[in-house]
């Protein structure tokens, strides 16, 4: 079989990059239904976009490649798609958009630009071998227990990068990669939950309040969730894309309050108080009770000096803490990493070693925050490399 195009997986930016290649397009998987990821992704609703779809909230050893394909194909171009297809959408936190009803009309809106572009799609195959030559790749591919043999001009390698194995995550992209003479930045878990020796927080596991994480490299502004095996939320998850073992994070346990302050009224207002009591009206009463065990927060309010409220502003406004580690691939969002950029046309997405290979998505190593980034990433790289595959050549 010949095709002009093989595009090597369909999810986010397989399917995408399938609608706007041109004619001749095949999409090969391994799963049983396109675009899984989409499909359980924010709670089974999809935060496919991000109103603030900025540079800065992306992560890769080149800091400026991501900024051409982001730039030509923006979120707005993408809310444009969704809502030529009447899918309602809303806005949660911080810019991040979610469907209405449910994420697979997203897979379905992705499916259907597919089918309008005349690309095929073959589930339930795995890819056995790729090779190049005389400007041919040849494909051999396992399709339900038979052997298929495929000619194409161009790959598109979008197969992803390690996160979430139990739906079939592999490093696959990264072997293509290095076959044809790429490079692959360290790879790790990013936006994931940290973890910590001897069930650290399991007495107030669920507990949740908002809180800054930061370290020297980056400081997020959202939920905390302490779990039984450490730390979850959206502010964890965020500032995990930015730590490493070994370092350490820090809790500002009460963001935009100036604690200091707010004893120093307390204490003139009513000096009888116990201190633990006054901590409890700012945050959770089983966090301050965890707390006391490891600071110390005895006495009254009228005890305390004003050296020692400093203090305990210092502390609670600045908790460091040092994870062990990380959950892992098994819960993470995203890979941190991949295919190196040096090798990659950041118009094309095509590689600068093989012409007709390109490089899209997650397998790429660029990573965006949480919140609807990293689909915006496939959806523009997916656009750059169709697009350049579509259009008409010199």
């Amino acid at each position: 079989m010949q095709v002009n195009t093989l595009i090597l997986g369909a999810g986010a930016a397989g399917m995408m990059a399938a609608g706007c290649a041109g004619p001749g397009s095949l999409v090969i998987d391994h799963a049983k239904a396109p675009g899984e990821k989409i499909r359980i992704s924010g709670g089974g609703r999809c935060n496919f976009t991000n109103m603030h779809c900025d540079a800065q909230a992306f992560l890769g050893e080149n800091p400026h490649f991501h900024k051409s394909a982001l730039a030509r194909y923006t979120q707005w171009d993408f809310l444009d798609l969704v809502g030529r297809y009447g899918i309602a959408w809303h806005e949660k936190t911080l810019g991040q958009l979610f469907c209405d009803e449910k994420a697979t009309q997203i897979v379905q809106m992705l499916k259907t630009e597919m089918d309008k572009a005349g690309a095929q799609l073959w589930l339930k195959t795995e890819l056995k071998g790729l090779s190049h030559r005389d400007g041919i790749f040849r494909a051999a591919l396992d399709r339900e227990g038979r052997r298929e043999t495929v000619s194409a001009r161009n790959v598109i390698v979008a197969t992803g990068g390690k996160s979430i194995p139990k739906m079939g995550a592999t490093g696959l992209a990264y072997d293509i990669a290095r076959q044809f003479g790429h490079d692959v930045t360290e790879t790790r878990p990013a936006l994931v939950p940290l973890t910590f020796d001897k069930d650290r927080f399991a007495e107030i596991s669920g507990v949740a309040l908002p809180v800054r994480a930061f370290n020297e490299h980056a400081g997020f502004d959202e939920a905390l969730l302490f779990t039984h095996r450490g730390l979850s939320g959206p502010a964890i998850l965020q500032i995990s894309s930015y730590w490493r073992e070994g370092g350490e994070i820090i809790l500002d346990l009460l963001p935009g309050a100036s604690l200091e302050a707010h004893l120093k009224a307390a204490r003139g207002q009513n000096g009888r108080r116990a201190l633990t009591t006054e901590l409890g009206t700012l945050m959770p009463a089983r966090l301050v009770s965890l707390l006391a065990k490891e600071l110390d927060l005895t006495g009254n309010l009228a005890d305390l000096s004003d050296k020692r409220i400093s203090a305990l502003d210092g502390t609670l406004k600045g908790w460091r803490l040092k994870p062990t580690g990380s959950e892992g691939y098994r819960t993470a969002e995203v890979t941190l990493g991949g295919v190196s950029t040096d090798q990659i046309s950041s118009k094309s997405m095509m590689s600068e070693q093989v012409p007709g290979l390109y490089f899209i998505g997650e397998a790429v190593d660029v990573t965006g925050w949480l919140g609807g980034y990293n689909f915006q990433w496939a959806w523009s790289s997916a656009v750059a490399a169709g697009g350049h595959i579509a259009a008409p050549r010199q």
